[in-house]
């Protein structure tokens, strides 16, 4: 039985390097690599470490190719390690035994496990046998499901005939049916609009709240972070970048405030207090030092006709994109240097 106060989730120095075949295009060149084939070894993930602690949300965050899947996919035994330790609910994913593989549950956003020409309960009723649920519970989960993901009038529909916002609802509940206790989510939001964003992000924090499920996050909607995730884990080149709270990844890789101004006049200058990001009638955006922030605002409220001052910190997504391009800019400086 798993310790509750170890880690549900344990990652130290995790590798996973592939062997990809290389060849000059041509006819030529394709008959050389019959006889002689190049390699070279690519590193998706380069010594990872962290720990996920029971009933947590984290978010795993990184530019695409950071080695974000391939991390969920050892997590969740689908692939080896090439080295290093992972432990989830105390057992080894690469083992796949049963009792690990009914504790966890991996959903992925851009792929399927409904049958596409069948109803969605003919799938679910799959699960339950796949997973030997006893009836009693199943029609338990299956009714809290439902309930919390409103699907009473999806689930007797040809999968096919259903929305993609319909279809990832059909998937979530799908892959929780045997009340995995620790999810591994990769992009489950993707595609979808935004109110059906929101009612997945509703249910991920309602079936933590209710089961204390771990979960394990990624996702390119930097709303989904900020609504679920106090901690992220930031990984680029599939090395740790950050690993803390939200707020403090806003702290470190930001050097700006966001200053919202409600103007009475619209025809006002505002060159000189700071970075105009928007401007629109009534109303202007500005990107200000975070040292200077107090100065700046105290200006504008004793120079200007403002009816209304907000500050604010930059958008999620952007602090995320001056990480990745900060890491970027770093990268190709030490290339340079070599």
């Amino acid at each position: 039985m798993q310790d509750t106060l170890s880690p549900a989730v344990r990652v130290r120095e995790l590798r996973k390097l592939y062997s990809v075949h290389e060849r000059e295009a041509g006819a030529l060149a394709a008959v050389k690599s019959l006889a002689r084939r190049q390699t070279r070894e690519v590193t998706a993930v380069g010594g990872l470490s962290f720990d996920v602690a029971p009933g947590e949300i984290i978010g795993f965050l990184g530019s695409n190719g950071a080695g974000k899947t391939t991390t969920l996919k050892m997590l969740s035994g689908l692939l080896y390690p090439t080295s290093g330790e992972i432990g989830v609910l105390g057992h080894t994913p690469s083992r796949r035994e049963r009792a690990f593989l009914r504790r966890i549950t991996l959903v992925m956003g851009n792929r399927n496990q409904l049958g596409w020409d069948i109803p969605a309960l003919d799938s679910f009723e799959l699960n339950r046998v796949i997973y030997r649920i006893p009836p009693d519970q199943y029609k338990r989960t299956l009714d809290e499901l439902i309930e919390l993901l409103d699907l009473d009038a999806l689930i007797r529909k040809p999968v096919r005939n259903l929305s993609l916002g319909e279809r990832m609802k059909c998937e979530v509940a799908a892959a929780l049916l045997h009340q995995p206790q620790v999810l591994f989510l990769d992009e489950p939001t993707i595609g979808l609009d935004v109110t059906m964003q929101r009612r997945i992000r509703a249910f991920i924090a309602e079936y933590n709240r209710r089961h204390g499920a771990t979960v394990l996050l990624t996702s390119h909607y930097m709303a989904d972070m900020a609504a679920l995730c106090k901690r992220v884990v930031v990984i680029h080149h599939g090395q740790l970048l950050f690993d803390g709270d939200l707020a403090a990844l806003v702290g470190r890789f930001s050097p700006h405030k966001t200053v919202i101004i409600e103007l009475a006049d619209d025809g006002v200058d505002l060159r000189g207090y700071g970075e105009i990001v928007a401007r629109e009638e009534g109303r202007a955006t500005l990107r200000v030092p975070k040292g200077e922030t107090a100065a700046v605002t105290a200006r504008l409220l004793a120079d200007l006709p403002i009816s209304d001052l907000t500050v604010e910190d930059p958008p999620i997504e952007e602090v995320i994109e001056q990480v990745f391009a900060q890491e970027a800019a770093e990268s190709t400086g030490a290339t340079a240097a070599v």
